[in-house]
């Protein structure tokens, strides 16, 4: 590898800004004081000195200083004042700082079938409000958008957060999503396909937006704070009609070539059985693949001893069983994790676990998505953190770094 040169200031002055910036930043998210012992902290904890930061860093502290101004002045730094009553040292007590997570602010988006959803958070992800409001699964897509606008506004107002401190915009759509944000194909919503959705919604932002399939976005939710945390090998299995997969590969969203990664709705086709909408029919009608409250009605009639609705649902779990082995026995996963509909899908769990210990040659855990509804939209913003961690923090790999374009 080639040695870096001082024949780029600019170039080396934003990597000492990164790597301070990131040290600040690990400090004030430790909560404690980063470390000089003995040091006068007067109860600042969750910051960290001149001397902490040269330490940790390995710079020089002149350049530790400039750094520190240059950042203050761009308001991500602010300098801790020493509070009255702490325990002091003799002489000058050492200048402290903290990173300013409320320097920015980051969103989650989900646009579904039935509802839209937003989670707003500041610079370390921490949440800070959210909304959801429904749509009709008929509505077209400028209606979808602007139902999309009106949520992402009311939030913003309650929460006081001015729309221009808006520092990135994770999205989650359903449907194979290319890199530039554009729905390849997607058949949930009425005119999706082909909808350069990234486009329409920069529009409405002044900062980076990016898209991603709403499943792929639940597997990295899950893994970032919910039943797949400290696994880096995950399926999660967005359950439905047409069921949708996402995955991590170590450690890393799996989009494919194309972004279709993990679309095992399709599988069905391979062996030309019942089509998605016939599996939970209990009538020889096929079922709208949409309507929710249906398909929650076949669950609860099942419960409840239903012949008919038993055997649907027994066929559901099969074709469900068979779609995720296919993809377990390719990936090798850790876990999957199983989320989606809200109720009935702790009935799935047991047969899942008995039939992957069947077909596959290593089962994996099986779990209940820890996070519910709250899934797709938690892992939007998970796009939207990442992004800002590679612009400010200068990470080399994120969990949803998209490969360059080839």
């Amino acid at each position: 590898m080639g040695r870096l040169t001082g024949g780029d200031p600019s170039l080396l002055r934003r990597i000492n800004s990164a790597v301070v910036l990131h040290a600040l930043r690990a400090a004030t998210a430790s909560g404690t004081a980063a470390g000089d012992g003995g040091d006068d902290t007067g109860g600042r904890a969750g910051s960290a000195s001149l001397t902490d930061l040269t330490r940790v860093t390995g710079l020089s502290r002149p350049t530790v200083e400039g750094v520190i101004d240059g950042l203050t002045d761009s308001g991500l730094v602010v300098e801790v004042p020493a509070e009255e009553g702490g325990v002091r040292r003799q002489g000058r007590p050492a200048r402290r700082f903290r990173f300013r997570a409320e320097a920015g602010h980051l969103l989650g988006i989900e646009i579904g079938a039935h509802r839209v959803a937003a989670l707003l958070s500041d610079l370390d992800g921490r949440a800070l409000g959210s909304i959801v409001r429904e749509v009709s699964e008929k509505a077209s897509a400028d209606e979808r958008l602007e139902r999309v606008r009106t949520a992402v506004a009311d939030l913003l107002r309650r929460a006081g957060v001015a729309r221009f401190s808006l520092r990135a915009v994770g999205v989650a759509s359903p449907g194979v999503v290319e890199a530039d944000g554009t729905v390849h194909l997607c058949t949930a919503l009425p005119g999706w396909t082909g909808l350069p959705l990234g486009e329409r919604l920069r529009r409405s932002f002044r900062c980076p937006v990016l898209v991603e399939n709403d499943a792929n976005t639940a597997a990295v939710a899950e893994h970032w704070k919910g039943a797949a945390a400290g696994s880096d090998d995950v399926v999660f299995v967005l359950a439905g009609l047409s069921p949708g997969a996402g995955s991590l590969i170590g450690g890393r969203l799996h989009r494919g070539f194309g972004g279709a990664a993990g679309e095992i709705g399709a599988l069905h086709l391979l062996g030309r059985e019942a089509t998605p909408e016939e599996v939970l029919s209990t009538t020889g009608e096929p079922l709208n693949p949409l309507d929710e409250a249906q398909v929650a009605h076949v669950f609860a009639l099942a419960r409840d001893g239903d012949a008919r609705a038993r055997a649907a649902v027994d066929r559901f779990v099969r074709r469900l069983v068979h779609d995720t082995a296919a993809l377990v026995l390719a990936m090798d996963p850790e876990i999957v994790v199983v989320g989606g509909w809200a109720a009935g899908l702790d009935g799935v769990l047991g047969p899942l676990r008995d039939e992957l210990a069947r077909y596959c040659l290593r089962p994996p855990q099986v779990a209940l998505s820890l996070l519910g509804e709250a899934a797709v939209t938690t892992g939007a913003l998970r796009l939207a953190l990442d992004h800002v961690e590679q612009e400010l923090f200068a990470v080399d790999s994120t969990v949803t770094t998209r490969r360059a374009s080839r």
